[in-house]
């Protein structure tokens, strides 16, 4: 009971990933219908059912797009962890405010980018004008896409059969 199952919407979008639990909980509400069984079974005490893999809603579900969590991690991943001002490549970064919280500065996306120590120092609480600095690129919020949300479930060769619902291919 501690496998995952791909949750599609009624278009074949890949909307989520659930257990084992919910899923079922979806196909005996019949509210779902099972795309792919997966390679196991759940033993009740009078039944032996196998295990869905992929799942589909019968029912269309509008959702708001998905947003990448704002983290430091997140950051870091976007600026490819090179420092935005001189353009260092390296793990020890910082976080820095583009605009300074003190001076009205957003924490956003568009406000904060992967610095290291020494700029982060040479900026300080100053605009990037008063500091004579310049940003190598300017800061984005990046998009949420399907390759970054299911792809560390593909590590499991369980869920290979889950590429060909995510349109990422066999490579």
């Amino acid at each position: 009971m501690d496998s995952v199952v791909l949750l599609l919407n009624s278009n074949y979008e890949p909307l989520n990933v659930c257990d084992v639990r919910r899923a079922f909980r979806l196909l005996f509400g019949e509210k779902a219908e099972v795309i792919q069984y997966d390679h196991h079974e759940v033993r009740s005490a009078r039944e032996i059912f196998r295990a869905p893999s992929v799942i589909r809603l019968q029912y269309h579900v509008k959702r708001p797009r998905p947003r990448v969590r704002l983290s430091r991690r997140e950051v870091f991943a976007r600026d490819h962890h090179m420092c935005q001002y001189c353009g260092l490549l390296t793990h020890d970064l910082t976080l820095d405010h583009v605009v300074p919280r003190h001076r009205g500065g957003a924490h956003s996306w568009d406000n904060l980018v992967a610095a290291c120590k020494p700029c982060n120092h040479r900026k300080g609480g100053k605009l990037i004008e008063e500091a004579r600095m310049r940003l190598q690129r300017q800061p984005f919020e990046p998009r949420c896409d399907v390759y970054t949300r299911f792809t560390p479930y593909l590590a499991d060769p369980r869920n290979e059969g889950w590429r060909d619902y995510l349109f990422l291919g066999r490579n």
